[in-house]
């Protein structure tokens, strides 16, 4: 059992970092709880020991200072509503004499809301005067933000060192994101594919080398593709291309045949005149596309040619939609590569799937279910499968 499944939280005040940042519209609704939804467990375990609940959360990047549009206190009504009906209290401060008093009239088996820690500039540089006196404010920390462990902040990085051993922890979702990020780093059964989908190449070169190390096949999808395809001396009309990174794009192939891992690349594409929804679409070789036209997503010989390495495999880590999936005429392939893991995941793979983009199609298709584990933290877990040590994880180890 993990050290916050076995730990007695009766009576003892749990200071959580949370992941709270969630989309508002103008009416200040949430248009995604997602990541309200993953902390739930977390809280309703020390709500059942008898501990005292007291969340703290970023939302949004507020330049100056507490503002109506970023203020957390417009989620109460649906934590609460997660919650079962459980008394959530709302602090309109994160530290000092108003967090103070509503942690001390805070009952046992009650939540407190902490107001945005960003609404201090202290928070995102790190500072660890902030950090002490959030620190005040609970008798134990844990930490369940995977989506900002990334990041040297006060309430992620800094604020652990003020707790003995025994008393800072992961939480549930952290749990559950160290040990799916570790089982695919560390313990992938083969084959191991990963896809890898999204615009630029320049935003994947770190995780695709680290997974020259790992994995036996690599899928590249989405704009990304189509730098490669020139690098071969394709004709790729239109579409994305970064003319500063085709050298490296070679690079990353070449290192790829050297350790015998199989770069797949889409062989055909969706192409269209515009990038519009109501553009004119065809099929084309993705290594000979018209002068005019650009490839906006897989076609579907390379849907075919995708899902068959895919079904395959036995560890699956996604990462990257295959096109512009959010206007119907391009989502087949991303649709496709949807089905193929939830096919292989049936089958006994492992399923990872993180980043914004593919979650976000994996929720648009109702795969949610059909996978593993689907990651909540986008940037994070990038930077977990660069190989970099992230601050939030380190300072809870620590």
């Amino acid at each position: 059992m993990s050290k916050f499944s076995q730990y007695d939280f009766a009576g003892q005040k749990a200071l959580i970092r949370v992941d709270f940042n969630v989309p508002l519209n103008d009416k200040y609704e949430i248009t995604d709880d997602t990541r309200m939804r993953a902390a739930i467990p977390t809280i309703e375990k020390i709500l059942k020991d008898g501990g005292k609940v007291i969340l703290m959360s970023h939302l949004g990047r507020p330049k100056d200072g507490p503002t109506e549009k970023y203020s957390l206190k417009h989620i109460v009504p649906h934590l609460t509503e997660l919650l079962g009906g459980a008394k959530v209290h709302f602090a309109s401060d994160c530290i000092g004499a108003t967090a103070h008093d509503a942690v001390n009239t805070l009952q046992n088996g009650e939540v407190l809301l902490l107001e945005n820690l960003r609404f201090y500039k202290e928070e995102e540089k790190g500072n660890e005067e902030f950090a002490g006196k959030l620190a005040e404010l609970g008798d134990v920390y844990i930490n369940d933000a995977f989506g900002t462990a990334h990041r040297a902040h006060a309430s992620t990085a800094i604020i652990a060192k003020f707790f003995d051993a025994d008393k800072k922890m992961f939480g549930l979702v952290m749990e559950g994101e160290v040990s799916s990020a570790e089982k695919v780093l560390h313990g992938a059964e083969n084959p191991f594919t990963a896809i890898i989908g999204g615009a630029k190449v320049s935003d994947k070169i770190l995780i695709i080398e680290n997974l020259l190390e790992r994995a036996t096949d690599i899928i590249i999808g989405g704009g990304m593709a189509y730098t490669f395809m020139k690098a071969q001396g394709g004709k790729i009309g239109n579409s994305l291309c970064e003319e500063d990174r085709l050298e490296m794009a070679n690079e990353l192939l070449a290192k790829a045949a050297a350790k015998g891992v199989n770069i797949h690349l889409p062989s055909d594409s969706i192409i269209a005149d515009a990038f519009s929804e109501s553009a004119n679409v065809s099929v084309s070789p993705s290594n000979a596309i018209p002068d005019g036209w650009l490839g906006l997503d897989i076609g579907p010989a390379a849907s075919n040619q995708f899902a068959n390495v895919i079904r395959h495999s036995r560890t699956i880590l996604w990462n990257g939609p295959m096109g512009v999936f959010e206007m119907a005429k391009f989502q087949a392939g991303t649709k496709a590569i949807a089905d193929a893991v939830a096919d292989a995941t049936q089958n006994g793979a492992f399923s990872l799937v993180g980043g914004g983009d593919s979650v976000a199609a994996v929720n648009q298709f109702g795969y949610t279910d059909k996978v593993s584990y689907v990651s909540t933290g986008g940037g994070a877990m990038l930077e977990y499968f660069e190989g970099k040590e992230l601050p939030g994880i380190a300072a809870v180890k620590a």
